[in-house]
């Protein structure tokens, strides 16, 4: 079977990258700055590959596909296939579409996806970054492509962006543990620089500091790119290693659903040995003996406002003014504490 030309084959042969391509192919180069010559060029390499767009004509005149890009980190992640569920719903309310991508917290394999993304012409971009995702973020704003960031935002980036308070939800839910008696309290995450892991991190730290009960050993940081065994067995190994803690705060829910298999490995029981709050709910926390106590988040109100802000700023242009949010977590008191 003979293989169909892509934009990337296209971008190949005329020495170019695959967003000028693009660009050029949709009637956008004059206006995103890209010279006469190279545009020719494209133009010329394009005909001479027989490259036709898979757009439909309609799209091809209006510039528009009606579509948005969503790029997060894991969509089989409870939390952001809930996200997910919330902006793809949202979406088709305005008449649009949803491509979905994962990232798997790959920096390499969220630049395709931009890539790619631009490819298909996608009239906007709602994206969870990873950790070095930064530039290329940069990259869409010079190219003026509406995008708004989810859950977590590069500092002193100017980008629309609909975050959880992790550093409040952080301290609300370091107190809880303080206010029901347990004092030598554990934090395990995810070594990263990652905004929200940061953040949760410091207001961990602030409780405790103030508290004067803070302990830099009680902090257990893991790679993010390590297999689940590994996570349960760093984790039980960390536990053998701070008998003495008496309640453990896991930065997020996966950590959790792998720190749940560590405590069986070891015997422990909840809360009779150690007490445990998890970042993020997941529907197996509600349905765990004993439930399991969560900072959530309000993923119903973020989804919302993501959406609305990415229309909004597909509607205004460059009138639009950039809008930075952070949402309130919702602590739920259940059997685990």
């Amino acid at each position: 079977m003979k293989k169909s030309i892509t934009i990337k084959d296209i971008a190949k042969a005329a020495e170019v990258s695959v967003t000028t391509v693009s660009f050029v192919l949709n009637n956008k180069g004059e206006k995103m700055g890209i010279s006469k010559e190279v545009i020719k060029k494209v133009i010329k390499v394009s005909e001479e590959m027989k490259f036709k767009l898979n757009m439909i004509a309609s799209s091809l005149r209006t510039g528009k596909t009606r579509s948005i890009g969503l790029i997060v980190e894991d969509i089989s992640n409870h939390f952001f296939s809930d996200l997910a569920k919330v902006i793809e719903r949202e979406a088709i309310d305005s008449n649009y579409r949803v491509f979905y991508c994962s990232t798997g917290g790959n920096d390499e394999r969220a630049v395709e996806l931009v890539d790619s993304l631009l490819q298909a012409n996608v009239d906007g971009f709602i994206i969870t970054p990873t950790e070095n995702m930064k530039t290329t973020i940069d990259r869409l704003l010079e190219l003026q492509c509406p995008v708004v960031l989810v859950d977590r935002y590069f500092e002193g980036q100017n980008v629309s962006h609909v975050v959880l308070d992790n550093f409040e939800g952080a301290v609300k839910a370091t107190q809880h543990l303080l206010e029901n008696g347990f004092k030598k309290i554990a934090f395990v995450t995810n070594y990263s620089q990652l905004i929200q892991m940061n953040l949760r991190k410091q207001g961990y730290t602030k409780v405790l500091e103030e508290a004067g009960l803070y302990d830099e050993s009680r902090i257990l940081d893991m790679e993010y790119q390590i297999s689940e065994e590994k996570r349960i067995e760093k984790i039980a190994e960390f536990l053998s290693n701070n008998t003495d803690v008496d309640a453990v705060l896991f930065g997020a829910n996966y950590l959790l659903l792998a720190g749940l298999q560590s405590f069986r490995r070891l015997g422990l029981k909840i809360p009779a040995d150690k007490a445990i709050i998890s970042f993020d709910d997941h529907e197996s926390f509600r349905l765990n003996s004993p439930s399991i106590t969560v900072l959530a988040q309000p993923i119903e109100e973020m989804g919302k406002k993501t959406v609305k802000l990415l229309m909004k700023q597909m509607t205004d242009g460059i009138d639009y003014k950039v809008t930075k949010e952070k949402k309130k977590g919702n602590l739920i008191i259940r059997e685990s504490v």
